[in-house]
C-alpha cells in the first residue's frame, strides 16, 4: 500500500509565480522557491542566514529549448546567493531566473553534511538528466566521509527533497522508474503504473512504453523513425532532434532510431509523436502489449471498473 506525504506549501505573496516555502509534516527541512528577482526578498528571511544547500535554474546557455541547474552549498546560504547574483564576469552566474534553497530548523547541518549531499545531489540530478547540470564534472566524488549514522541522516534528507522539489515544480532529481521485471507492481513499490504499451509498425518500428507516476516513459530499446514526416509540428521535430543530439536517439544500422535510455514524456501523444517522427494521437497509437486495446480504450475500462 501506498503512504501518502503531507506537504505544508505558503504561497508568500499569494501568487503561484512569487515566493513559496514548503514542508513536509513532522520533518525539520524547510523548502524555498522564489524567482530570482525576489532575492532581495529573500535575503531578509531568516533561513538566509542559515546553513544550507540551493539550485539556481534558467535556461541552458547552450542551448535554448533545454533548462540548466547549478547546485550548491552554503554555510550562509544568502551570502552565497548574494554572490551568485553578481555578473558572469565577477563570478557570478548570468543563466538562472529561480532558485530553490533548503535550510534545516534545527542547527544540525555542519559543513560535512552540506558537502555530502551537495555531491550527492549532483550525482543524482546528473544520472536524472532532466535538466543540464552546471556544476564542474568529477565534482560529485569530492566529499568527506560521514559517520554511518549521518550519512542515514543525509539519504533521509534526500530522499524527502526529492519529494518536495517536483511538488514546487522542479524535477531535477526525479529518477526515471526502472523497468519492472513484471508489468503489475509489487505490494513494495510506491509507483503507480500502467500495464506495457507498444507501436508496432509494417515499417519496422517497435517500440514499448508504461505510464508511471503521471509520466509515460518510452523504454530503452524502443525503436522510432530516423527522419521527421514533414515540417509541421516544430516542437515535436525539435524535441526529436534535440533528443538526437543528447543521444538519447541514436541510428541503427537499417536507418532507423534507437532510445539508448528510458526516456519520459509528458503524455502518450508526444511519445507517440517521437516514435513515429510525426503528429500522433498516442491514446490510439499506444496499445496493449497482448489485448491490442489502445490507451484510451484501457483507461475507459479502468473508469467502469470503479
Amino acid at each position: 500500500m501506498n503512504h501518502g506525504k503531507s506537504i505544508r506549501m505558503f504561497l508568500v505573496d499569494g501568487t503561484p509565480g512569487g515566493i513559496i516555502t514548503a514542508e513536509i509534516i513532522n520533518w525539520t527541512g524547510h523548502v524555498i522557491s522564489a524567482p530570482r528577482s525576489r532575492l532581495a526578498d529573500v535575503l531578509k528571511l531568516a533561513e538566509a542566514s542559515r546553513p544550507g544547500l540551493y539550485v539556481l535554474v534558467g535556461d541552458n546557455p547552450a542551448d535554448s529549448d533545454s533548462r540548466q541547474a547549478y547546485i550548491g552549498e552554503s554555510e550562509v546560504v544568502g551570502e552565497r546567493l548574494a554572490q551568485h547574483n553578481k555578473p558572469e564576469s565577477t563570478g557570478g552566474k548570468d543563466f538562472w531566473d529561480r532558485m530553490f534553497i533548503f535550510t534545516s530548523k534545527d542547527a544540525n547541518l555542519t559543513k560535512g553534511h552540506l558537502r555530502y549531499v551537495e555531491s550527492k545531489l549532483i550525482s543524482i540530478a546528473s544520472h536524472a538528466g532532466r535538466l543540464s547540470v552546471a556544476n564542474v564534472k568529477g565534482k560529485q566524488n569530492e566529499y568527506g566521509v560521514l559517520p554511518e549514522a549521518d550519512m542515514a541522516d543525509m539519504h533521509y534528507l534526500i530522499e524527502q527533497l526529492q519529494i518536495v522539489l517536483p511538488a514546487l515544480g522542479l524535477d531535477l532529481l526525479r529518477a526515471v522508474p526502472a523497468q519492472a521485471a513484471t508489468t503489475q507492481p509489487s505490494e513494495q513499490d510506491s509507483s503507480v503504473q500502467s500495464p506495457v504499451f507498444s507501436i508496432t509498425t509494417r515499417q519496422g518500428i517497435s517500440a514499448t512504453a508504461q505510464e508511471i507516476d503521471g509520466e509515460f516513459i518510452v523504454r530503452k530499446g524502443s525503436l522510432a523513425r530516423g527522419q521527421w514526416e514533414n515540417e509541421k509540428w516544430v516542437n515535436y521535430k525539435k524535441l526529436h532532434q534535440s533528443l538526437q543530439e543528447a543521444k538519447k536517439l541514436v541510428p541503427t544500422d537499417n536507418g532507423m532510431l534507437v532510445f539508448s535510455e528510458d526516456c519520459p514524456f509528458n503524455s502518450p501523444s508526444a511519445a507517440a509523436a517521437i516514435v513515429l517522427a510525426r503528429n500522433a494521437n498516442g491514446r490510439i497509437e499506444w496499445k496493449l502489449k497482448d489485448s491490442g486495446q489502445s490507451y484510451t480504450d484501457w483507461q475507459d475500462a479502468q473508469l467502469v471498473d470503479m
